[in-house]
């Protein structure tokens, strides 16, 4: 299983036309994704004070797209090193099992959604 973190609104209207296709695979080729244990930081550090995002929870058995598990692109990124999963394609909606609500807290942090334990 791999995440994604978009706009609940972003989402829905992908849904409705078939596909997802964010700005990310247009400009890097890819969409950004991570694994559960990234996920925290990647809100953190990417959407902190966001509302209204949900984590779309990825089969990646059901993938149409390649999946890649590399390096950050992104200059100065803290966890250089670690790898993530970029999906180099549209993400077809029926690949995604669930859309969980990720919401910050006051201060516009991020913590696990305790609906996202399960995939532990």
């Amino acid at each position: 299983m791999i995440f994604h973190l978009v706009e609940r609104a972003e989402w829905e209207s992908a849904r409705a036309v078939g596909e997802y296709a964010p700005e990310s695979l247009r400009g890097d080729g890819f969409i950004h994704c991570s694994t559960l244990a990234q996920l925290v930081a990647t809100a953190n550090g990417w959407f902190r004070g966001r509302r209204g995002l949900v984590a779309l929870c990825i089969d990646e058995a059901r993938l149409d797209a390649p999946l890649r598990f590399e390096s950050p692109v992104a200059q100065g990124d803290l966890r250089a090193g670690e790898v993530f999963p970029h999906l180099y394609g549209a993400l077809k909606p029926d690949a995604v099992i669930e859309a969980v609500a990720f919401p910050c807290d006051s201060a516009g942090a991020f913590t696990l959604p305790k609906e996202l334990h399960r995939y532990r």
